[in-house]
């Protein structure tokens, strides 16, 4: 099975047009968009292995604990309220009610798909955890799947995966029903997107080459692309991403500007003589129509449910009403522009209230610490004694059953390194370390600035699957290509295989406190390293 590394020269060489034009047809496309060189079929039972795996860690006491946790007070009552009123309503219990408008500060997406889940199953923990499980399960198999595309190769596609199923984060969130796993799932969906961009513009170029040089070519602009339907599904997934949280809307510059600059080498690989100016004349109006336009449509369409309703179970649906009329908007029809003057007063006031959110939590953190998991969130906690609970010992700290966000330390911990590497091979042209460290900086810098923010480690997630795809890009380094020496690929392997054997151990060791098991309470002791990650530390 070929190694990350054999594809390297294969995307980052680009022929001038003298080289082009001695170029096949078919060499040209195999320089644009290098085969596969194993199996299509196992490439896909290799994720589909990696992914029942995740499915039996997600699934497995998915209704424990069967009370809500953290913010599943929140979530799972929205959740509830969409599927009755078709907007968030009620106050948070005991005991709960359903009906009067209430304020909320997310969009509506995340809880329309936590909904999913309760109308399956009820009301219930496992009704309220179900959709989680399953877009936290369905993620794994995207990353190895988006991951294989990227390094040509099953096995790197597979640790990727691997590396996505094993942490422990994800693994929590996939269990928990809150936004923020909503967000990182169509946030690598919009990704998984980009790529299959990718490779279809760079095929459809190399099919299209004949035209570089002939008539039609006068203007040394080049083949026309056609329209992209990969990046029209790119900008909806993004758009679905900032309507389960705002967050989402980091990655719209991120993916457009990849979007461009993959179009234009394209273009230069295969030989055209102004990619700049035809990807600038040719592409960038119809990218914005798609990384823009859809995007903001998708989202405004999530809050169907606010505009079909009343004020009296949606807040702000009737603010503008009696209300003089603003913006220009007189000529419009109040049953128009009083909701949109709404929704615009709802969002301002939103805004707002995560500006100035610095209300001190106890397992806040801030975002510079985020790698180094300096604060992991308790979740659940409960402390049965001998006898109960499945407690079997007698000492007089009796036993504990915990619910830590605790990442997978050897994934995040490398993601520092990695991430450096990667910023070493942007310059080397090896277009997988911009793909994935592009998204990873657009997502992560804007919370380095909130210094005064009340923030939590959760909000990272959406940062892990790019991790995953750096470490398997990495892993495929290691190992080197086919022309390495055979110490040089058995050292690297040996290397690439103890690191997923300590990301395994970790994991595993980790899981009691993930999952909520009963251990001795020396036992919980035992697995809080630092002081930080302890309940009674604060922040």
């Amino acid at each position: 099975m070929t190694g990350v590394a054999a594809t390297y020269t294969d995307y980052t060489d680009q022929p001038d047009a003298a080289t082009r034009s001695r170029l096949s047809p078919r060499a040209l496309r195999a320089r644009l968009v290098p085969p596969f060189t194993d199996s299509a079929l196992w490439g896909w039972i290799g994720p589909l292995l990696v992914t029942a795996l995740a499915a039996y860690l997600r699934f497995n006491r998915l209704s424990v604990p069967g009370t809500k946790a953290f913010d599943e007070v929140y979530y799972a009552h929205d959740a509830k309220s969409l599927l009755m009123y078709g907007v968030e309503t009620g106050k948070n219990g005991p005991p709960e009610s359903f009906g009067p408008a209430e304020y909320v500060v997310h969009p509506p997406l995340g809880k329309w798909m936590i909904s999913f889940g309760e109308w399956v199953s009820g009301y219930n923990s496992f009704g309220w955890r179900l959709s989680a499980a399953i877009v936290g399960t369905l993620s794994v198999l995207l990353v190895a799947r988006i991951a294989r595309r990227m390094t040509r190769s099953t096995l790197f596609g597979c640790a990727a995966g691997l590396l996505m199923c094993l942490d422990g984060l994800e693994y929590v969130q996939s269990r928990m029903s809150m936004l923020d796993i909503f967000l990182m799932f169509w946030v690598v969906v919009a990704f998984g997107f980009l790529i299959l961009d990718r490779d279809q513009v760079r095929a459809r170029l190399a099919s299209r080459s004949v035209a570089i040089d002939g008539p039609d070519d006068n203007r040394g602009f080049g083949p026309r692309v056609g329209f992209r339907w990969w990046l029209l599904a790119c900008g909806v997934s993004l758009g679905c991403a900032a309507a389960c949280k705002w967050d989402g809307a980091y990655y719209i510059p991120a993916f457009a500007l990849l979007a461009m600059f993959w179009t234009m080498g394209a273009k230069r690989a295969a030989g055209v003589h102004k990619p700049f100016v035809s990807t600038l004349r040719r592409d960038v109006p119809g990218g914005l129509l798609t990384m823009v336009v859809v995007p903001v449509a998708t989202y405004t369409a999530t809050w169907t449910g606010w505009f079909l309703s009343n004020g009296q179970h949606a807040w702000d649906r009737d603010w503008a009403n009696g209300r003089a009329t603003a913006w220009g908007l007189g000529w419009a029809p109040a049953w128009l522009r009083n909701p949109v003057r709404g929704l615009w007063h709802y969002h301002w006031e939103a805004l707002n209230f995560h500006t100035h959110l610095e209300t001190y939590h106890k397992y806040r953190s801030n975002a510079w610490g985020w790698l180094f998991l300096n604060r992991p969130v308790l979740y659940y906690a409960d402390y049965p004694h001998y006898g109960k609970l499945g407690c079997k010992t007698q000492a007089s700290s009796g036993c504990a059953r915990m619910i830590y966000n605790l990442g997978t330390p050897a994934i995040w911990w490398a993601s520092i390194p990695v991430m450096l590497f990667m910023l070493y091979l942007v310059f080397r042209r090896d277009w997988r370390a911009s793909a994935v460290l592009v998204p990873f900086l657009f997502g992560y810098l804007p919370w380095l600035f909130n210094y005064k923010r009340t923030m939590f480690f959760f909000y990272a997630l959406p940062l892990l699957p790019f991790i995953c795809i750096a470490l398997a890009v990495t892993m495929g380094y290691m190992v080197g290509d086919r022309k390495a020496s055979p110490n040089r690929r058995m050292i690297g392997a040996t290397v690439a295989g103890s690191y997923m054997l300590i990301v395994v151990v970790l994991f595993f060791y980790f899981l009691p406190i993930l999952s909520e098991r009963t251990i001795p309470f020396t036992g919980w002791q035992h697995r809080m390293w630092f002081q930080s990650w302890s309940e009674d530390a604060g922040s």
